[in-house]
Formats: C-alpha cells, sequence, structure tokens
C-alpha cells in the first residue's frame, strides 16, 4: 500500500503516518513524542480511569460472605467445604473429570510433571517467552527445560516451528524420542496460552502423537479460554490453571490440576496433600509428598469469583473490542487478537509495537508511567536469564526480533 493514512484523534488530525517508511518515522524526538502522547490518549480513551494498572482482581460478588462463613466454621486451611465446591465448579466449567486445588499455578505444574513421570535429565519442550514458573517447574523434577520459538500471529509456541525442530533433533525410538545431540529422552512438552490466547492444539496433539511426548498444558492465564469450544488445559494428559491475584479470577494465591485420567489425578491430590495416609487418628506417610493442597479460605474467595466469571470474561472481551476499534487506525501498532478456531478470555491485552527500536519501547513505558498507565514489557525470553542459558533451545529469531516490542495494556475486568 502506498500514500498516506490519517490517523484521527477526536476531531483533529494529530499526525500523518508514512505507511512504507513507518520505522524511519520514527527518527526524531519530535515525532516519538507524538505517538507517544497518541498512545497516552488512545488508553485514556478507553479506560476511564486516572491510575491504569496492569491487572487488579474484581470483587462485587459474593467474596465476603462466602470468606465470613469459612471464618465461622475454623475450616480455614486445607479441608474444608470450600475446597470441594471450588473443584466441582471448576470441573463443571472446564469438562474435566477431575481437578485438584493447589497453593499456585506453579506447583500444580510440579506436580503434573511428577505425576506423568517426568526423570531427572529427560528433556520438555516449552517457549521461551513464559512466566518463570513454566521452566522453574521443570527445574524442580531435575529435568531439563527445551526452549522454542514462538509464532508473530498470538506469541505463542510456533508449532510448524516445532514440528520441522524435531526433524533435525529426535532420534525416534519405538515409544520414545532421543535428543540425538543431548542423548537425552525429550519425554513431554508444555504448550502455554499465553496472555489467554489458546495455542492451536490440533497442531500440538499431532505433533505429541509424532514424537511420543506427554502434553503438560500451561493454561495458567487461559481460564476461561477455548480452541474449537473446548477448554484450554483439557487436551493434553494433564493441565494446569493458576489464581494468582491478577489473573481472570483469583483465590488469592491458587492454582489447579485438570486431568481426565483417574490414575493421575489421585496421584495427584495424594502427593499435593504430603502423601499422608487416610486413617481416623494416625498420622503416616507413604512416600516424599508436597503441602500444596489450596486452603480452605482460598477456595472460598474462588467460589465467588468463579459466580462472575462469565461477567468478568464479557467485560473483558469488551475491552479488547475497545482497545481493537481504537488500534486498528494505528499503522505502528499490532494488538494481539484470537484466532478463527480460538475464543479468548483477553486476560491480558497485548501489543507488538510495529517499530524495531528499544530505545523507543523504553521511552513510551516511561511515558505511560509518569501518566499513571503502568503498561508493561513483556518478560525477558527464559533462554536469556543466567539460570537457563545453557539449556537446549532452537531457533529464536522470532523472539529476539519480537522480545523488545511486546507490551501489556492495562486489562482489569471493571475497565
Amino acid at each position: 500500500m502506498n500514500g498516506f493514512r490519517m490517523t484521527q484523534i477526536g476531531n483533529s488530525t494529530n499526525h500523518i503516518s508514512i505507511m512504507n517508511n513507518c520505522h524511519t518515522s520514527f527518527g526524531t524526538i519530535n515525532s516519538q513524542e507524538r505517538r507517544i502522547d497518541e498512545f497516552i490518549e488512545i488508553i485514556r480513551r478507553v479506560c476511564k480511569c486516572n491510575e491504569l494498572k496492569l491487572h487488579e482482581p474484581f470483587f462485587s460478588g459474593n467474596e465476603v460472605k462466602y470468606l465470613e462463613s469459612c471464618i465461622s466454621s475454623n475450616f480455614v486451611s486445607s479441608v474444608g467445604k470450600f475446597v470441594n465446591k471450588f473443584e466441582k465448579m471448576l470441573a463443571d466449567l472446564t469438562g474435566s473429570k477431575n481437578v485438584i486445588a493447589t497453593v499456585n499455578g506453579t506447583s500444580a505444574l510440579h506436580l503434573s510433571l511428577l505425576c506423568i513421570g517426568i526423570k531427572p535429565e529427560d528433556e520438555v519442550l516449552l517457549p521461551s517467552l513464559t512466566f518463570v514458573g513454566s521452566a522453574n517447574a521443570i527445574r524442580y523434577c531435575n529435568a531439563i527445560p527445551h526452549f522454542c520459538d514462538i509464532s508473530e500471529n498470538d506469541l505463542n509456541i510456533d508449532t510448524s516451528k516445532v514440528r520441522d525442530y524435531l526433524k533435525l533433533i529426535v532420534e525416534k525410538h519405538h515409544s520414545y524420542s532421543i535428543n540425538k545431540f543431548t542423548k537425552h529422552r525429550i519425554s513431554a512438552i508444555m504448550p502455554v496460552h499465553l496472555y489467554g490466547q489458546p495455542v492451536n492444539m490440533d497442531e500440538m496433539l499431532s505433533i505429541a502423537s509424532e514424537y511420543n511426548l506427554t502434553i503438560v498444558e500451561d493454561a495458567a492465564e487461559s481460564l476461561g479460554s477455548y480452541f474449537k469450544n473446548k477448554h484450554t488445559g483439557t487436551f493434553g494428559k494433564i493441565g494446569c490453571i493458576s489464581f494468582n491475584g491478577n489473573k481472570i479470577i483469583t483465590t488469592g494465591g491458587g492454582g489447579a490440576i485438570l486431568t481426565n485420567d483417574s490414575k493421575l489425578a489421585r496421584m495427584a491430590r495424594h502427593l499435593s496433600t504430603t502423601a499422608k495416609i487416610s486413617h481416623p487418628w494416625e498420622l503416616s506417610h507413604d512416600e516424599i509428598g508436597y503441602n500444596y493442597r489450596m486452603p480452605n479460605i482460598n477456595a472460598a474467595l474462588g467460589c465467588a469469583q468463579l459466580e462472575m466469571l462469565s461477567e468478568l470474561r464479557k467485560n473483558k472481551r469488551l475491552l479488547h473490542s475497545k482497545y481493537k476499534k481504537e488500534f486498528d487506525d494505528v499503522p505502528w501498532v499490532k494488538l494481539i487478537a484470537e484466532d478463527k478456531n480460538a475464543n479468548c478470555n483477553y486476560w491480558l491485552n497485548t501489543i507488538v509495537l510495529q517499530v524495531n527500536k528499544t530505545s523507543f519501547t523504553k521511552k513510551l513505558i516511561q511515558g505511560c508511567h509518569e501518566k499513571q498507565i503502568f503498561i508493561r514489557p513483556s518478560w525477558k525470553p527464559l533462554h536469556l536469564l543466567p539460570m537457563f542459558k545453557s539449556c537446549p533451545s532452537s531457533d529464536m529469531s522470532t523472539l529476539t526480533k519480537l522480545q523488545d516490542r511486546i507490551i501489556n495494556l492495562p486489562s482489569s475486568a471493571y475497565l
């Protein structure tokens, strides 16, 4: 496309963008400042609040009522009616046969990896762009994170590149795959539904089947997101959700394991309660366990939040549509949107700047923070962190190109 695009701010024309020379137009300080002002004005139009945090919890239901009930019962720890109720509500929502509530999403991932039989020195594939807890959980098992590149379309693991990469590095055996360069077993793959955007799970299931990989879905951020009308976290052998204070619903701190495998569910439940043998009074344990069970008081909060999920999700999708309407006419901003087969909770609205200038990204974030708009850059890619630099990784050309251009926008449901 040649020529000019006029970007309207209110009833006046604030700037003229040359589409074919978008990158070079950022060369002057004045042009950068104009675009920062434009960006701030757009955020203010979409979000009618003075101070805009990245994501805050929203309490307007039965939270106080259920917390008071929990406290009055004296069952505030890992035993109580709200834990069972919360798990049942999650099972009904996601369609998972078994749900085990845990203290956080990372503990859910750790238990899941243990339950599927991840061994020391096994390699687990995962995207390099994710929260550090995903890779930490693998290291808790003395296994090895094996990092993969992302897709430019949705920022999730690039399934096409993963398939091509595995053709080069895998030595197939009858029931397992070996990394022919490290000689370690590649035993699992951990797709992460980043910022609530569903991974193409058809492709992921195909890859897992071809290379005998167990899928552990990191659905920490995607409660209420669906791929082809099926809830994220329910495609693989086992999946995990987070209920941290910044998620679409919160239990204060908390997570959950989803699985249709009853044997895995029993194992996860047993290990999450310090492997305690059930008995009316004796206190005994039959293996190394973990104190990972969600407390009843957290589950009480979660039950009230789950009752509001439909409304919260509706609000977040409406917020995304408002962002989309505003940013559609801004050529230097790409708003990440759901694929045709996906139905996203839009936990975080995310943009990719169409400008390859790290200095501009920093100025944009600083300018927004000075105006009490607390946008956030994405995480530093995990393969660049000191504790993971020696781990295997694929070509990272896409992530390298995008890593300094990804920004999360204010996304609280009440906005």
